[in-house]
């Protein structure tokens, strides 16, 4: 059965492409006992401020020398340069995933890097409107930015009402359902492919909206190179079929963070994350994402990397895991883990 289709709709509702429990009220009575016991045993914060961690903008005067060079800067936001293009992926500078900027989940270090000083971009790619991924402080400060009008953004679905409300112009964004491609040109003719494929995830930036905007996974393809970013989903079997059809992939972006049984439908884990991994053939590299930023679920906030690391030990896999900040350089076959998180 083939499983890479457009999104189906119900009324104003975008679906999941397998059935998928998504929590509502009921979980939240079943979180709040879990929740008071996580806060007891404490380790769901850093104790102390990880880093300081200070992007040295310096590094992109020069190209990568591999031709794919990523610059994590915790949770999900990242700045890919593959073959020629500077792709920015969720980024999220503001202090809180939340829908205010005095209450909810807090950074555990600041941003590496002033979003003024961020080079211009080829692409903005924003997966789904969770604030975790979509910052509005973020969109508005990007989109003000004299030397960015030209930037193309692409999201899901739905989600360019919200760009457009906080500032970037309607002419300059391309809305995917999933298996549809947006084109990047740049000079020489030179071409970057980017292509929404499923995931297994919900939408909705209050209770009152939800699924009314598309998410998704997304696959950029180089001239040579091809990465796939996983953004949010839970475990489904399209994993294979998604590399079978776009792969092999050079880096693969799974989450590993924020998980937990009740909400097991809509984020992977580390176990998942590796599962995920090996249905797609365990090729190149894999990154974890969507940790080491927020606390936004039970566990201590380094058990997602400690489980991933030793897992990946066991199983032989390549994981490819950067200091925040950093821009460091993928090169096939190398795997990296730094080690700012044990310490």
């Amino acid at each position: 059965m083939r499983m890479l289709q457009r999104a189906k709709r119900v009324g104003k509702k975008f679906e999941n492409p397998v059935p998928t429990a998504v929590g509502g009220l009921s979980i939240m009575f079943k979180v709040l006992p879990l929740y008071v016991r996580s806060m007891r045993e404490g380790g769901k914060v850093p104790e102390v401020a990880p880093g300081p961690f200070v992007t040295d903008t310096r590094v992109y005067e020069t190209a990568a020398e591999s031709g794919l060079r990523v610059t994590w800067f915790g949770h999900s936001s990242s700045l890919v340069e593959i073959d020629g293009f500077r792709v920015l992926i969720d980024p999220v500078w503001d202090e809180r995933a939340a829908p205010v900027q005095w209450m909810g989940p807090k950074r555990f270090f600041p941003p590496t890097m002033a979003l003024g000083d961020m080079p211009v971009v080829d692409v903005v790619v924003i997966s789904h409107d969770h604030y975790d991924h979509l910052g509005a402080g973020t969109i508005r400060k990007l989109a003000a930015l004299p030397t960015w009008k030209g930037v193309r953004w692409v999201t899901s679905a739905g989600v360019g009402r919200i760009l457009r409300k906080f500032g970037v112009a309607a002419e300059r964004i391309t809305e995917l359902d999933w298996t549809q491609t947006a084109t990047i040109v740049g000079d020489l003719e030179r071409e970057l492919r980017v292509t929404a494929v499923p995931s297994r995830h919900f939408s909705g930036r209050s209770l009152s909206n939800r699924n009314e905007t598309l998410w998704g996974a997304f696959v950029l393809k180089g001239a040579r190179h091809t990465v796939y970013y996983g953004a949010d989903t839970g475990w489904w079997d399209g994993f294979g079929e998604i590399a079978a059809e776009y792969g092999p992939f050079d880096l693969t972006m799974l989450e590993i963070g924020a998980y937990h049984p009740l909400w097991g439908d809509i984020h992977l884990g580390p176990d998942n994350a590796l599962r995920a991994f090996e249905a797609m053939g365990a090729k190149g590299l894999l990154m974890p994402i969507h940790w080491g930023l927020f606390d936004l679920a039970l566990h201590p906030w380094k058990q997602p990397m400690e489980r991933m690391t030793s897992l990946a030990a066991e199983r032989g896999v390549r994981l490819w895991s950067p200091v925040p900040g950093v821009p460091t350089g993928v090169t096939a076959g190398d795997g990296f883990i730094g080690d700012w998180w044990r310490s």
